[in-house]
């Protein structure tokens, strides 16, 4: 079980410093981190984090706008995770945390239970 962190901020006047720091603090073993818009569906460093988790991974990000710009887009992400048994967390809102059921309810995650 890996703890993976990615980054992002939207142009490349910006600092990743500061979720870098986040990640690091919280454990992150690897980070994937990129300059790209939210809204760039194109995002590479995205795509490899993505096919690098594996079953029993959890992705973390700083800030849930670093991963996704739109509700439809993180719910896309979230069921992709739920689907290769990889948890998510948010560090700045520990209530996106679906390694519990309450943080499984939040995200509206495919496999919630109350």
């Amino acid at each position: 079980m890996t703890t993976v962190g990615y980054a992002r901020v939207s142009s490349t006047g910006q600092d990743l410093g500061v979720q870098l720091e986040k990640l690091e603090a919280a454990g992150c073993e690897k980070v994937f981190k990129e300059k790209r818009s939210g809204v760039d569906a194109g995002r590479p460093q995205l795509k490899r984090c993505l096919e690098y988790l594996r079953e029993g991974d959890t992705l973390l990000v700083a800030k849930i706008d670093r991963l996704a710009r739109s509700t439809s887009d993180l719910y896309r992400i979230i069921s992709q995770l739920s689907e290769k048994g990889v948890s998510f967390k948010v560090v700045d809102d520990p209530t996106i945390d679906t390694t519990l059921n309450t943080g499984k309810l939040v995200t509206g995650h495919p496999r919630s239970y109350c």
